[in-house]
């Protein structure tokens, strides 16, 4: 007998819609811009951003050189709040191919160079600038070969200076590969979140869809010293018979006053196995990747092994403490309390208001804001949501979720401030508070610091238009939403203490050794399971190198997590053995301090990895930047560490019969 069930019929609904939905789509990607595909001999346009240095970090216009402009005019690609922070100026270029046809074409050719001109050319040559260059949202790519090995770089430089003659070339001449693969479409849909947002693709035509993708892009340059005369009576795009890369200096273009630069270029289109999905491979190859997993494995191993020792002989000593003052009698209890004199006799001063309460909720507050946005944000890169294709997503994406996340920093704040103080009075500064104490550290900082970018004529500088985009998003959401948080908070109940707190304050012992010694000390632990990590972020961000291994970083950040709590709880409980009710914000900075190691990790960093880094104005923007990283650091790690060790002595005090 067949039983009848009432969910059938929804259930093969479901699955009919499923089977369906599964034929018509055949794959979905997620990282990167959605695809093109070029019919043979549609033209094909290239980008320039800004042109970068390893050795200044100052962005600057590509246009702000002397080089070829395109006969429709300059004209910017509309750019996203990240691209708009990091100082990129994505604009059209007179470069254009036509997809799969070989050729080589005449430019343009300048006016004579004026002294500025030259200046200006030798110093950014000198400087190692980078023109940096994109087809279909991929950069050009430079193999280079240094000491017999292969170096792969992003763009390729403004000049060089021979080291002979002490005279600068300039780049004048372009050999393009661009690696297509030819696509035949089959109704597949393609998800993307691109430099042109989201976009869907699904053609159900074959013909229509079918073309050339582009899976790659290179570029050789080389400088090559071209009759001016003869070159300007040619039309701008003209065909020119292909030229050869000429090895002798005296066949290269000098840069000197009342030269005339002529610009050519070639394009040679090469066909490819590698398919759309997998472009970004070669980009996202890091050298020494072996030595980078087994690095990062190796420190998670062994931090991880011990702070699990550190937690076990922690738990047992705390659990034998505890079971041992239990199962005596009141009289052997008083007599016990007086020969050990342990954490059991700050019992009425443990959770005496600290000094500067408000400070302590502010910094606890932003620092859960910080923590949340960087976990999510981290979850979303490893999943492939904020990939380096979408130029400015990262950014972007932490920004948006730290002003969203003002909610929950408002909550926990002024909770915090109603269990310390016992009453909502005031819980609107609080409030204010968390939503002004670390964007106005950061505001102020980056404030000093486009002032110097505004001095050198950089790219990097916010305009005022920014400025006040950005002010208004702070005060028309961060703002709000942290007051809501805080008016929640007010409603929320207070966190209630185990034991009451005595009047009179009870007197600490000395000690041999200032307490802060410890605190500092604690945050080596910390430090030692991501200064690996570190230095392939600060390599990124300062030496242009591609980071992309979120999946790692997130596995760091909750060993980091881990790590905090366990050496702030440590640490605390050796306080409160010593007699010491001043906890508070000992175990805010027990883990907070690994901000201060990383600040000086970052010095270390400039000194001996970024010689090449020259000037003063380099040196401060470093170091402005280094700042608010450390800040933020402080502010996540000590939260961390600060809330642990609070339900650590709640748990404790309430697990003793107290009378």
């Amino acid at each position: 007998m067949a039983i009848l069930n009432p969910g059938m019929p929804s259930i093969k609904w479901a699955l009919h819609v499923l089977v369906v939905f599964v034929h018509t789509c055949n794959g979905f990607y997620l990282p990167g811009s959605y695809m093109h595909t070029y019919a043979k001999g549609q033209e094909i346009t290239t980008k320039v951003n800004s042109l970068t240095s390893i050795e200044t970090e100052l962005p600057f216009s590509y246009y702000s050189l002397p080089y070829c402009k395109p006969p429709e005019g300059i004209k910017k690609s509309a750019e996203n709040l990240g691209e708009l922070l990091m100082g990129d100026e994505i604009e059209n270029s007179a470069y254009r191919f036509n997809m799969n046809v070989n050729e080589t074409r005449y430019l343009c050719t300048t006016d004579p160079l004026t002294e500025h001109d030259v200046k200006l050319l030798k110093q950014r040559t000198r400087d190692l600038y980078q023109v940096n260059m994109i087809l279909d949202n991929l950069p050009a790519m430079r193999y280079a070969y240094q000491n017999g090995v292969k170096i792969q770089w992003t763009g390729f430089p403004v000049g060089y200076t021979s080291p002979n003659s002490k005279e600068d070339y300039i780049i004048n001449h372009l050999k393009f590969r661009v690696m297509i693969h030819e696509y035949e479409g089959s109704g597949v849909q393609i998800i993307g979140t691109g430099e042109e947002g989201m976009g869907v693709i699904s053609e159900a035509d074959k013909k229509k869809a079918s073309g050339f993708e582009i899976v790659g892009f290179e570029v050789y340059p080389c400088s090559i010293k071209y009759d001016p005369e003869a070159m300007k009576k040619k039309a701008m795009y003209e065909i020119i018979k292909p030229v050869n890369c000429p090895a002798e200096l005296e066949k290269a273009q000098i840069i000197r006053p009342q030269e005339k630069v002529s610009f050519t270029y070639e394009v040679e289109f090469v066909k490819s196995d590698t398919r759309w999905p997998s472009r970004w491979d070669a980009y996202l190859k890091m050298e020494g990747a072996r030595v980078h997993w087994f690095s990062i494995l190796n420190s998670l191993m062994v931090i991880f092994f011990l702070a699990g020792i550190v937690f076990v002989i922690f738990l047992r000593t705390v659990r034998r403490d505890l079971t041992r003052y239990e199962e005596l009698d009141k009289e052997s209890q008083a007599q016990m309390n007086e020969e050990l004199s342990g954490w059991k006799l700050v019992v009425g001063d443990v959770f005496r208001e600290p000094d500067s309460p408000k400070l302590l909720c502010v910094m606890v507050g932003d620092g859960v804001q910080i923590t949340g946005m960087a976990v999510v944000t981290i979850i979303f890169a490893a999943f492939g949501f904020m990939s380096p294709a979408s130029r400015g997503m990262l950014l972007t994406g932490m920004i948006i979720l730290y002003l969203f996340l003002g909610i929950i920093a408002g909550y926990v704040a002024v909770r915090m401030w109603r269990t310390i103080k016992g009453t909502s009075e005031g819980w609107r500064s609080v409030s204010w508070f968390v939503a002004c104490f670390f964007p106005g550290i950061v505001f102020v900082i980056l404030t000093i610091l486009n002032f110097i970018l505004w001095g050198s004529k950089s790219t990097g500088a916010l305009p005022i238009s920014l400025y006040f985009i950005l002010i208004s998003l702070w005060f028309c959401i961060s703002v709000p939403l942290t007051l809501l948080g805080g008016f929640l908070g007010t409603r929320a109940e207070p966190i209630s203490y185990p034991v009451r707190t005595n009047q009179i304050p009870r007197e600490i012992p000395a000690r041999k050794y200032p307490s802060w010694l410890l605190v500092l000390g604690a945050g080596t632990l910390p430090f030692g399971t991501l200064f690996i990590e570190l230095f392939f972020i600060l390599s990124s961000i300062w030496l242009g190198r591609f980071y992309y291994v979120f999946g790692f970083l997130f596995i760091v950040l909750m060993l980091l997590v881990i790590v905090c709590a366990e050496v702030s709880v440590v640490l605390t409980y050796m306080h409160l053995c010593v007699e010491d009710w001043r906890w508070w914000w000992k175990a805010f900075f027990a883990s907070g301090s690994v901000s201060f190691y990383v600040f000086l990790y970052s010095i270390n960093y400039l000194v001996f990895d970024l010689q090449s880094l020259s000037g003063p104005v380099s040196a401060i923007l470093y170091l402005g930047y280094s700042l608010i990283m450390a800040t933020a650091i402080m502010l996540s790690t000590g939260t961390i560490g600060f809330l642990m060790s609070f339900y650590f002595v709640h748990y404790l005090f309430s697990s003793v019969k107290i009378d």
